[in-house]
């Protein structure tokens, strides 16, 4: 009689990873990453990691402590960016406008308050340190990397839906600027001398790949952003 060996098709049993909050985070994370932000409930999260909800709660305290957690883990540290403040407060942008296309759900995270997870102070502080030799006082340099931010996060929004929109319809960035100069050309525009100088200046012709336009509007915004700081400096200088 010989002995039976075991299978090594088969996956052995053995003691479960224990749970801990940085393992929550990470589960989350990966399920927001591929389903957006509803993915991670509490309760998808511990079905995710074979365990009941309840068991969450003694390492994250509540659904929103995991969302700060996620946020907070997701942004990571911050760049690392040179002394001149534009060329340092550029990076800092574009910065977190990778994070949000490594993670789009974050922008689906309400804005409730100044930063609290410890990456995100790390991220403050690094705008803040942009700053630093402007000569802006405190309250200046909060507002001016709080409207950067803003244009950031808003901008990364905007391109996405749109960007949603044209996959829906199965078009490119240009076929839908086609589609809608056409539709809009059929209107009286004579009310709207503007518009219809545009049209006839074909400014929606040509345009780049989807990601190049995206990119080029990107940073013309954000240049439009900077030039606003720069002026606030010159004010105070």
């Amino acid at each position: 009689m010989t002995s039976k060996q075991p299978d090594p098709a088969r996956p052995r049993v053995g003691r479960p990873a224990e749970l801990d909050a940085e393992r929550i985070v990470a589960t989350a994370i990966t399920l927001a990453d591929r389903d957006g932000l509803r993915a991670a409930s509490l309760t998808k999260v511990a079905a995710a990691l074979d365990v009941t909800p309840m068991s969450l709660y003694r390492h994250i305290g509540s659904k929103d402590g995991l969302t700060d957690l996620m946020a907070d883990t997701a942004f990571g540290p911050p760049p690392i960016i040179g002394p001149a403040w534009r060329p340092a407060l550029r990076e800092w942008a574009t910065g977190q406008r990778a994070v949000f296309a490594r993670h789009p759900w974050l922008t689906q995270i309400p804005i409730t308050g100044p930063p609290r997870g410890l990456n995100a102070l790390a991220w403050m502080n690094a705008g803040l340190a942009a700053l630093r030799d402007t000569g802006l006082d405190w309250g200046a340099k909060i507002g001016a990397i709080t409207v950067v931010g803003g244009y950031v996060r808003q901008s990364f929004v905007t391109d996405r839906h749109m960007a949603e929109r044209r996959g829906t319809e199965q078009r490119s960035e240009a076929q839908s600027l086609d589609a809608y100069q056409r539709e809009v050309s059929t209107l009286d525009l004579s009310q709207y001398p503007e518009i219809a100088a545009l049209f006839a200046y074909r400014a929606f012709a040509d345009v780049p790949p989807d990601e190049e336009s995206a990119d080029g509007d990107f940073t013309f915004g954000l240049d439009l952003v900077l030039d606003g700081v720069a002026a606030a400096i010159a004010g105070r200088g």
